[in-house]
């Protein structure tokens, strides 16, 4: 039975910017292999499943290799998606069940607003192979969290100038690298980027769970609890950020790009 399948920018301020996701939405557990060949067959960095699952939904998010446990544009693509078909009232909180727990997505003056883990990095020293591959010799901290290494920088051209060595940091013993400064552009509070070659995607355009680990430092260093970050990559990306105690409000804008359906398993 065809399944439907859409493509979906995330935290874009228009179409074709920001992250394009797929959105695949089977009506119930898919075929894991299936699951795997279609994320590879879209070979966007992310494609989300999800199907109606006790008071909400079942979400995943595979990468072209790997599935990931933590996904925020694919999860606010998700959610757009689930709202503009009509499978979800527009005024109805959707509950996601995932492997990082539940998260939830509203809407919010016009954005979608997604409840997140606080995913603070821990500081420490800085890995000098992460930093080679990076090219970076310049380091204002450095920590990790569960998942990523968190690199900062001295200033936004820093983070524009960074051109990595993708096959070096294939090998660094993290899912991605965040590098970050505070931004010098008027209207944002930090810029950043995101590469995670180890996990089939060089770099990320607008990295949601990356938000997880940035809002909590630059809150830090910022007395801020509500900010905004740009990932400046290529087609570029503005995710709004809330800390509420150990959880982080990631807010963004969503647009379709692509309606259709996979007619191949399911």
């Amino acid at each position: 039975m065809p399944v439907p399948l859409f493509v979906v920018d995330a935290f874009a301020a228009r179409p074709f910017a920001g992250n394009p996701a797929a959105v695949c939405l089977p009506a119930g557990p898919p075929d894991e292999a299936w699951m795997k060949d279609l994320a590879a067959e879209m070979n966007l960095s992310e494609t989300a499943f999800a199907w109606p699952e006790a008071d909400g939904f079942r979400l995943r998010w595979l990468t072209p290799a790997v599935e990931v446990k933590l996904c925020g544009h694919a999860t606010l693509a998700t959610a757009h998606t689930l709202w503009e078909t009509g499978r979800v009232a527009g005024s109805e909180v959707i509950r996601f069940h995932t492997k990082s727990g539940v998260l939830t997505a509203t809407k919010a003056g016009g954005l979608i607003e997604l409840d997140f883990p606080a995913q603070p990095a821990t500081p420490g020293p800085a890995d000098p192979d992460v930093l080679a591959a990076l090219g970076i010799t310049n380091v204002v901290a450095y920590g990790l969290n569960e998942t990523d290494a968190l690199v900062v920088v001295p200033a936004e051209r820093d983070v524009l100038n960074v051109a990595p060595d993708f096959r070096a940091l294939a090998a660094a013993n993290v899912r991605g690298v965040i590098v970050t400064a505070k931004a010098d552009r008027p209207g944002v509070d930090f810029v950043s980027r995101f590469f995670a070659p180890g996990s089939g995607i060089d770099e990320d355009p607008v990295t949601g769970s990356a938000h997880c680990c940035l809002a909590p430092y630059w809150g830090g260093i910022l007395g801020m609890a509500e900010m905004t970050g740009y990932q400046a990559s290529k087609r570029g990306g503005t995710v709004r950020v809330r800390l509420l105690n150990d959880r982080v409000k990631l807010a963004g804008r969503a647009f379709t790009v692509t309606r259709g359906e996979c007619v191949v398993g399911g």
